[in-house]
């Protein structure tokens, strides 16, 4: 499987204190890989690195890489990097490392070759802005020239994707008309409307409750087979890892511990910690009269 993104030595630092420590993981195209760990093992502040969205603040370091077909992208690289590739970015022996990359570059990749969607609707989305101006805003982000017509379409038919009712109708709505699964499916039509190569998914289903959370998962597989998206599942939930990832790599204290394919981590764990949370996590056949172990 050739590699999409690659992230080598990540390091990112708060006022002086290491949050992510040496970090190193690689995503292939089409492939899910969870990442995994309780709150604030770092996993969030890795994803947020990776599209260049952590405060000025923060001291980063290291390398993430990008495969992925742009002129768009390859206008922006520095001389030296990238260079050699036949079909935009994609062919470049060495990717590009988004870490370097100039501003202009990120805006091209953000939303268009790489998108995210987050856990708490309320707070992603604009409380005074319609649901379709918001997608639509997503897509004018990449190509401000898109006719009214043909911008319309494009807003119906990701509503469509992600299954959200009547979207002729409630494309006119506001967020707070929408329940929350509806909300997540917004973000989602957000997200997946220019087409990214990359999906990273930031706990999209912890404010959920299981029977929206189950339909959430089940909608995101099926974008992902029927568009070969490659995916970021960031979750502190291992069982609802074990039902999208393909690869796990678990996070402790800013580390990865352990990382390996889903079935093979869930199955014979080598990490104490991993087997911590494994013992964690209620299932069928726990025994309700025992308290669950910590973590």
């Amino acid at each position: 499987m050739s590699a999409l993104l690659e992230v080598r030595d990540l390091r990112i630092a708060f006022g002086g204190r290491e949050a992510v420590r040496g970090v190193s993981f690689a995503i292939g195209r089409g492939e899910t890989l969870g990442l995994v760990g309780e709150s604030g093992s770092g996993k969030s502040a890795t994803s947020l690195a990776m599209l260049r969205l952590l405060p000025g603040t923060a001291a980063v370091s290291g390398s993430i890489k990008l495969w992925v077909p742009g002129g768009d992208v390859e206008a922006h690289v520095p001389k030296g990097e990238g260079h050699g590739a036949p079909h935009g970015v994609g062919g470049g022996e060495g990717g590009v490392d988004l870490l370097t990359l100039p501003e202009e570059g990120m805006r091209a990749v953000r939303g268009r070759r790489v998108a995210m969607i987050f856990q708490e609707p309320m707070t992603a989305l604009n409380p005074v802005m319609t649901v379709g101006r918001q997608i639509a805003e997503a897509v004018l982000a990449h190509a401000p020239r898109t006719s009214r017509g043909e911008l319309r379409e494009r807003v119906l038919a990701a509503m469509r994707e992600v299954a959200l009712p009547e979207p002729e109708r409630r494309m006119e709505d506001y967020p707070h008309q929408f329940s929350g699964g509806q909300r997540q499916r917004v973000l989602i039509a957000m997200a997946i409307v220019n087409k990214p190569a990359l999906l990273i998914a930031d706990e999209p289903t912890t404010a959920l409750d299981v029977t929206v959370q189950a339909q959430i998962l089940a909608l995101l597989k099926g974008l992902r087979e029927k568009h070969g998206l490659a995916m970021l599942f960031i979750s502190h939930d291992l069982a609802v890892v074990g039902q999208v990832a393909d690869r796990v790599a678990v996070m402790k204290a800013g580390e990865i511990v352990e990382m390996g394919a889903a079935a093979e981590v869930f199955a014979r764990p080598a990490h104490a910690y991993t087997r911590s949370l494994l013992a964690a996590a209620p299932t069928m056949r726990t025994d309700r009269g025992r308290p669950l172990a910590g973590v």
